[in-house]
């Protein structure tokens, strides 16, 4: 039984009192939940793409919307998984940017006279911020079209928008609505609705990728359990993600899940790949744990595996961990313990997020534990929140 199982199979009035009610299932349950949100993107595919032609999204390439993709914290890492692969499938202009820039900062974002398509990101529908630049948006540019992506069927953001015309809203199944303070399934859930919207001309061809992330995702959750309770034992106060293109998404998500899950007690950072060498290495000592997410192209691999090679050259971390597509000879050279990916064919990165987000779960899962911690409520002072309460917002 690998560490992660074992946990699952706790009596539930221990998990109760441990706080492991929510989390340890809903990380788990991941890979067997992927197929129902497909399923529900097939049932309403029809009704999405109509609302995509009226939004302008098949026009000709030079007059089509710019796509917002929009969410704060993990919903933004959300966006910043799939901005690539939608900016490709799509030919047009796609960019992720925080509903909290949104709300402060609305009329630089936007170019009078310009198209924009807002597909928004939301666990609960309830945070405020995300509330109030929907709002704001709807009142001041009524011609934006919003596509609203929410686990929560009775949230705000779709109750507050039920009926308008240029809103559509998707509730996902209950089941990946996160009862636990940090988002785990409900960010890969969120992420295999991008994927399907991103393939919407052609969802069969989404669909062999996701019975291998499915497959993969199994294998993967036991292998990652035991690699991450195992790091969870050591002596490291801090960790450092690295990934590149939508990895580098999964690295913010990775780090930002250490930081909630053990209340910030280890501190966590994110660069991509190349950008790590531009100051935030300084941060680098002998009590980090380094985990590169890396690439399966090899253009890019071979700028990761430099970096790794540096890092181990100079002795700047205590270990280095890689989570790759496939192993090789000079990535063994380099790293300290290597988590490959279990697929019958590559996967392209774009497809990776939901899969290598798990290991950074199951990372902040373990480190929670380790500091005594509850992962479904971390924050004993109260910092955070499931939801985030108590902002203010101003006209």
């Amino acid at each position: 039984m690998n560490p992660l199982s074992h946990l699952l199979a706790l009596p539930e009035e221990e998990k109760s009192s441990r706080g492991l009610l929510y989390t340890p299932a809903e990380i788990a349950q991941q890979p067997s939940t992927w197929p129902s949100t497909f399923e529900l993107f097939q049932e309403r595919r029809a009704e999405i793409r109509d609302f995509l032609r009226a939004a302008g999204n098949q026009r000709e390439a030079d007059s089509r919307p710019t796509v917002f993709l929009v969410g704060a914290g993990t919903s933004d890492y959300i966006g910043r998984s799939l901005a690539q692969l939608l900016r490709r499938l799509w030919q047009c202009e796609v960019i992720a940017v925080p509903s909290t820039d949104l709300l402060t900062n609305l009329q630089d974002w936007l170019v009078p006279g310009s198209r924009y398509l807002w597909i928004s990101f939301s666990r609960s529908g309830e945070s405020p911020e995300g509330i109030a630049v929907l709002q704001r948006a709807l009142e001041t540019h009524p011609d934006i079209h919003h596509l609203i992506i929410c686990c929560n069927a009775q949230g705000r953001m779709l109750r507050e928008t039920a009926g308008c015309k240029q809103v559509l809203g998707i509730p996902l199944p209950d089941a990946v609505q996160d009862r636990g303070l940090a988002m785990t399934s409900s960010f890969s859930n969120m992420v295999i609705f991008g994927q399907c919207l991103a393939n919407i001309a052609n969802p069969s061809a989404f669909q062999s990728i996701l019975d291998q992330l499915v497959e993969s995702g199994k294998s993967f959750l036991e292998m990652a359990a035991e690699s991450t309770a195992e790091l969870a034992r050591g002596p490291f106060k801090k960790a450092c993600f690295v990934g590149s293109g939508p990895l580098k998404a999964v690295a913010k998500e990775s780090a930002l899940k250490l930081l909630e899950l053990t209340s910030g007690k280890t501190q966590a950072m994110s660069e991509s790949a190349l950008g790590l060498r531009h100051g935030p290495m300084a941060a680098l000592d002998e009590e980090t744990l380094f985990v590169a997410f890396l690439s399966g192209e090899q253009a890019i691999q071979k700028y990761e595996i430099s970096l790794l090679e540096e890092i181990g050259r100079k002795r700047l971390v205590k270990s280095r961990v890689v989570v790759c597509q496939s192993s090789s000879t000079q990535i063994r050279a380099n790293t300290d313990q290597i988590l490959a990916h279990n697929t019958s064919r590559p996967l392209p990165d774009d497809y990776r997020p939901q899969l290598d987000v798990m290991f950074g779960q199951l990372l902040g899962l373990f480190f929670s534990m380790r500091w005594n911690l509850k992962p479904d409520n971390p924050s004993p002072s109260g910092a955070i929140s499931r939801v985030v309460q108590n902002v203010l917002i101003h006209s």
